[in-house]
């Protein structure tokens, strides 16, 4: 079973149809939208400042969400896909971004809307990613706009597969 903890008398709070797996961990001032899942081995950290997600956010294994002590919460829009191993810390994504793989995002940076964080990026304090973009690198710069004509179905396809995904897990759980 997932463990989630309050912190100063505050609890996490989910919305509807969410999946948390059995050994991720969800403490403090965590807000959650409706069809999101928090995958294995993943940290979300509402301890020192809030964290909040839109609808059908996806938090893939061993990735981290937490902020900065009075300074620096997170913020997630719907849509978003946040890879295997990647960071966001203090930072605002915005609606249908996707951020692969072993990415950092740190604190007050903006994810614009329709954007894609490389897998093993690093966005640098303050950075501001533009709506539709594509940033990769160490740090990250922009490389290139996204194709808003395929992008829109990869990011959709992306948070209702992991919403089927998590329904198999339901699904096993739920058997006598």
């Amino acid at each position: 079973m997932a463990l989630i903890l309050p912190v100063k008398g505050i609890a996490p709070k989910f919305g509807n149809n969410i999946y948390l797996a059995e050994n991720c961990t969800v403490v403090g001032e965590v807000t959650t939208g409706d069809d999101c899942s928090i995958w294995f081995n993943t940290v979300v950290r509402g301890d020192v400042h809030y964290i909040k997600m839109g609808n059908k956010v996806n938090v893939q294994d061993g990735a981290i969400i937490h902020c900065t002590y009075q300074k620096a919460p997170v913020n997630i829009g719907n849509n978003v896909s946040i890879g295997h191993r990647a960071i966001a810390h203090g930072c605002t994504v915005h609606d249908n971004v996707l951020i692969g793989m072993g990415a950092i995002v740190m604190d007050h940076c903006v994810i614009g809307e329709n954007s894609i964080i490389a897998a093993g990026s690093v966005v640098l304090e303050n950075t501001i990613v533009e709506p539709g973009s594509i940033y990769a690198g160490i740090p990250a710069k922009k490389v290139k706009n996204v194709d808003q004509d395929n992008f829109k179905d990869l990011i959709e396809r992306i948070s209702n597969n992991y919403v089927m995904y998590s329904s198999w897990f339901k699904e096993e759980t739920q058997k006598p």
